[in-house]
């Protein structure tokens, strides 16, 4: 029955919301964003403006998944089974879910970036720039390192499996590398862009978990961050 009371009407639409958050996994994904996007309001010189306009990227994205979440529920109540359409119709909703986050990560990058970027800058200028040797010799110790890994593991070849990635290791070693050697923002974001779809290509190809895709990120970066800092510092 449709609800005649204010409240009814509310309690309907919170319980709708807690729905689409217990049963869709990027509605929670879309909810910890929301929760770390406004954790990083509290710690930086956000504008009023700057906020508002952060406030209704969130709510379009998360809008977007609800009547994402609506249509598909729809679809399945009239074609319980496959039918082009009805694939058709799901794949256009989740398309608006695509575009207006697209939209807000560029909303977002575009008023944080100027507060994050500087004390990045700074950071790296602290540790100063690594020499070319320094940076063979760190990607080439996280090489070492991981097939030490697999050796001792026994398990998986020396390009495919294992207890570690080594896709994700030299991935993020090379995104540590560039971070050092640039202390740009920009080719930082873009690198670690690229060892991301690197590490999920290892699990979505079943080569590797999302442990072993870690572990190897992990080794990757603090091996190369260690060695590019020692170096640094005996200069």
């Amino acid at each position: 029955m449709k609800p005649t009371r204010f409240t009814d009407s509310v309690n309907c639409a919170i319980e709708g919301i807690i729905y689409a958050v217990k049963s869709q996994k990027h509605m929670r994904n879309h909810f910890l964003a929301a929760l770390i996007i406004l954790g990083a309001v509290l710690f930086l010189r956000i504008s009023s403006l700057e906020f508002i306009l952060l406030v209704v990227s969130v709510s379009f994205v998360l809008f977007a998944e609800l009547i994402n979440t609506a249509i598909e529920l729809c679809v399945d109540i009239v074609s319980p089974g496959y039918h082009p359409l009805a694939k058709a119709a799901k794949d256009v909703a989740a398309g608006s879910v695509l575009i207006a986050a697209i939209g807000a990560a560029v909303m977002g990058y575009l008023i944080l970036s100027r507060h994050i970027f500087p004390s990045f800058k700074e950071a790296f200028a602290l540790l100063g720039t690594p020499t070319e040797m320094a940076t063979l010799v760190a990607i080439l110790s996280v090489v070492i390192l991981v097939v030490i890994f697999k050796a001792c593991a026994g398990k998986g070849t020396p390009l495919e499996g294992g207890t570690v990635s080594g896709h994700a290791a030299v991935a993020f070693a090379i995104v540590t590398a560039v971070s050092f050697a640039t202390q740009d923002p920009i080719s930082s974001l873009l690198t670690l862009a690229l060892a991301l779809m690197v590490s999920h290509s290892r699990i979505t190809l079943g080569l590797h978990t999302l442990r072993e895709v870690l572990m190897g990120a992990v080794i990757g970066t603090v091996l190369t961050l260690v060695i590019l800092t020692i170096f640094t510092a005996l200069k």
